[in-house]
């Protein structure tokens, strides 16, 4: 059920305080975590809230529905509080309710492997998953880059629509498409102490599984931030090399794409600290800095 209460959105404390009443908690001694795309607050007694952009409430009951799923196949993950059941929302904004984990680390390569290659064997939820949109955001991302000019904003679109076309033509036979994670990157596999946990399901969805191993293979093949050795470790850990299929390079192009926007929409809010960075990713693009790996920078 939806709530939508009355509270400034330029306010976080402001909006966390509203969410937590609506929720019956207390927000008294919240600390944020982390302040991007969504806002992640830890409070008093090891929950965390998770408040989105405005309009992603059904983005939000998805997450919780793959959280639950997991859990229902004893797969570790991120667990929402049973209390709310569904997100609350704060001026369109969707609010959920975690239980935090305990001190954790980023995965190894191979042991996202391991976690996905385990994802992928699940049989689907019976509703609640759409088919994956790989260009989901993105030309919203392409409009809101106040650093671009025209000439290459019109070069984003064109090459968006190329990748549409690629996208479309690609084979993905329907007995091959299974629940992907969407982001799977080295971040969204937390590991502690006793297990390897999955987290943040914005992007889960059924698909191809050669979706989420892209991630990791661009990571070696075009931004050079993980090794040869460490990518082979991926490959032998899943049990494939997903740059051996035909279709790899329109994969790699629109994770390049997404990724390359992602610097661009730092940059819009932030074009001190982003700016350089952001401009060098689209010229890699472009071609005008030779053949990967590129070593693109990470950005927060």
């Amino acid at each position: 059920m939806e709530r939508a209460l009355d509270v400034d959105c330029r306010n976080p404390a402001a909006l966390l305080a509203e969410a937590c009443a609506a929720a019956g908690r207390p927000s008294a001694g919240a600390e944020l975590i982390r302040a991007g795309e969504n806002t992640l607050w830890r409070l008093p007694g090891g929950v965390v809230v998770r408040i989105g952009r405005p309009g992603q409430t059904a983005v939000a009951a998805r997450e919780l529905t793959v959280a639950r799923w997991l859990h229902a196949h004893r797969v570790p993950a991120v667990r929402p509080l049973a209390d709310p059941p569904e997100p609350l929302v704060v001026r369109g904004r969707p609010v959920t309710f975690w239980h935090e984990l305990p001190p954790h680390r980023h995965s190894t390569a191979p042991e996202l492997a391991a976690a996905l290659r385990r994802l992928h064997q699940l049989p689907p939820p019976e509703a609640g998953l759409e088919a994956i949109d790989p260009f989901v955001r993105l030309p919203a991302r392409i409009d809101g880059a106040t650093t671009l000019d025209t000439p290459q904003r019109a070069w984003l679109h064109a090459r968006l629509a190329d990748l549409r076309t690629a996208w479309a033509e690609l084979d993905h036979p329907a007995h091959r498409l299974t629940v992907v994670h969407g982001d799977a990157w080295s971040g969204n596999l937390a590991v502690t102490a006793t297990a390897a946990h999955l987290l943040d399901f914005e992007r889960t969805a059924l698909g191809p599984p050669a979706w989420d191993l892209t991630s990791t293979a661009v990571a070696h093949d075009s931004f050079g931030s993980l090794s040869t050795p460490g990518y082979a470790a991926f490959c032998t850990a899943y049990g494939a090399d997903v740059t051996e299929w035909p279709g790899y390079p329109v994969l790699r192009a629109i994770r390049e794409l997404r990724v390359a926007l992602y610097a661009l929409q730092q940059a819009a809010t932030d074009p001190a600290r982003h700016r350089a960075q952001a401009h060098y990713r689209l010229a890699c693009l472009r071609g005008e800095h030779g053949p990967r790996p590129w070593r693109w920078t990470a950005i927060d």
